[in-house]
This record gives structure tokens, sequence and C-alpha cells, in this order.
């Protein structure tokens, strides 16, 4: 069995070392790829971003994942300095520089910028924000489903730090994934306030029980677009999918139990805390919404 993997595991590929990466405007080669030790991302983790992938020259849901862009940035008082389309012009010049047509995850940033002083004062940040768009050639290689562990980390409440942002500041998650690859799992679930199965560390959870898909209510967790479209897809091809509050002992007892988000699509999950989850395999209720997934990225892409 393959020791160590991630929900983000992709094939090896040589390209990788060539892509060019956009910075403020430019368009440059990986190695001077380069910001500011002074950028409020680094120091402070002050900023959003969001991932996206490409399927046969489309991004898709990219209308969704830049409206989400946008309001993320409202949200911290950040002014991308862009208008969408201008953000959008980055991203596919960004993939034409590159050549890339399909199997391709782009992870766009936007920080407040290079600061004055190195403190924590927004109105350091006097230069305009930093956008960096990285590309990279990626296909996804999971050789095994995802194992999980439960850590005492909890996805906090909306007034500490919203867990809808999609912020650079991803310690809180970061902890929970060591903790859980200490406790011999590949990554980690996180529980809400409330004690109630909430999110991984870096994906929407679902279980499936009895031939029902639950996942948390959304109130602790992010908002993530892939998980939406599966609950709509659930709704819309008749399987009864509910957004509740459920423990971990409902979890336990699940028939099926997966992960959602922009690379991995749907993950299926092998065990929780040492305990197998079903067949410990990719069961048939996941590979059915898997199956209306891909159905549907194929009716995106042809729009």
């Amino acid at each position: 069995m393959t020791d160590k993997m991630s929900t983000h595991q992709a094939e090896d590929d040589a390209r990788n070392e060539d892509i060019l990466i956009y910075v403020d405007g430019r368009i440059v080669p990986k190695v001077q790829a380069t910001v500011s030790v002074y950028d409020s991302g680094f120091m402070l983790g002050d900023g959003v971003w969001e991932g996206l992938r490409l399927y046969d020259g489309h991004w898709a849901f990219l209308d969704e994942h830049i409206d989400r862009l946008f309001e993320a940035a409202k949200a911290i008082d950040l002014d991308i300095g862009l208008d969408r389309q201008g953000v959008i012009d980055a991203l596919r010049a960004t993939q034409e520089a590159n050549g890339m047509t399909t199997d391709a995850h782009a992870r766009l940033m936007v920080t407040r910028g290079v600061k004055m002083r190195p403190f924590q004062h927004p109105s350091l940040s006097r230069s305009g924000p930093t956008m960096v768009i990285i590309m990279e050639h990626s296909r996804p290689k999971l050789p095994r489903p995802i194992r999980l562990a439960t850590v005492p980390h909890l996805r906090g409440l909306p007034m500490t730090q919203d867990p809808k942002l999609n912020s650079h500041s991803k310690l809180n998650c970061i902890l929970a994934c060591i903790a859980a690859e200490k406790a011999g799992a590949d990554e980690a679930l996180m529980l809400d306030v409330n004690g109630f199965v909430n999110t991984t560390n870096a994906c929407n959870f679902f279980i499936v029980r009895k031939g029902e898909v639950w996942t948390s209510t959304g109130d602790y967790c992010m908002n993530g677009i892939t998980r939406q479209k599966v609950i709509d897809l659930c709704r819309a091809d008749g399987i009864p999918v509910y957004e509740r509050n459920y423990s971990l002992v409902d979890t336990y007892g699940a028939d099926e139990a997966f992960l959602t988000g922009t690379f991995g699509a749907q993950t299926p999950v092998s065990e929780l805390d040492g305990r197998v989850i079903g067949t410990g395999q990719m069961g048939p209720v996941t590979e059915r919404i898997r199956n209306l997934y891909k159905a549907l990225i194929q009716q995106e892409i042809s729009k």
C-alpha cells in the first residue's frame, strides 16, 4: 500500500519545470517568478486565491470561481486592481503562453501587496495588490482511496476567520493535516464548533448511508464549488441529499464516503480513524455521482 498520499497528488510531469508564471502583468519563467519578502501574502497570509481546472480548452465553472474570488476580496477589503474580464484575460494569457489545452490546474492568488514596514496594519500595503497565476500540467494520480483521521483542530466561527474565505492564511488546516499524518492517515477530518462532522483540511466531505448522501450544513466549511455541483447533481438525478448535522458515529457506520474539490472532483475515502468505511473502495453511489459530474463537465466545455 502506498504510504504517503494526498488528495492533490498528481502525476509527475517534466514540463512543469519549464512553465511560465504570471506575476503582476508579466509572464515569466518559473525561476524568475518571485515576490518581495515584504509582500503581505508572504509576511502575514493576507490574500485570497482560487484553484481552477482546465478541461479541453475550457476552465470549468469559471464564472463561479471569479465570483468567489471577488466576493472574498471584497470581504477582506482588498482591491484586486483588475475587473472580472481583466482577471480572466490574465488567466487565459497564462494558459496561452504555456500552450496548455487540458489537464491543467491554475492557482490564482491575490495579496494586499508589498508592505512599507514588516508589520500587520493593512495601511502599510501601499503599492497595490500582488497577483500571481501558477499554472501546471496536472493529471490526478491517486493509487488508492484516501485515509482520514479526526483531529482536534476545528474550522472556526465566522467572527474568528470565516471558513468560507479561500484565504492565504491556511495554518489551521496545515496543522490539522500534520496531526492526521502523525496519526498515520493521509489527511484530516475536521469537526465544527458543535462537534459535528464538517470538512477535511483540504476538501469538502460527504458520506452515503442507505442510498442517501449527507454533507455538513455548510455553516463552517468552505463554500466549495464542486460541493455545490454535487448537491445539485444529486437533486437533479433523484439521489436523496441532505445538508445536515451528523456525528462521527454516523460516519463510522456509513456505506461510502468521498471528498469533493476542484482538483480531484470526487475522491473516495477508505478509512476514518482506523475504521474501514463500507468496502474500503469507491462505492456505487460515489461512482454514479462521479459519472454525473463528468457528464456535467462535458456539458460545461461544450458551451
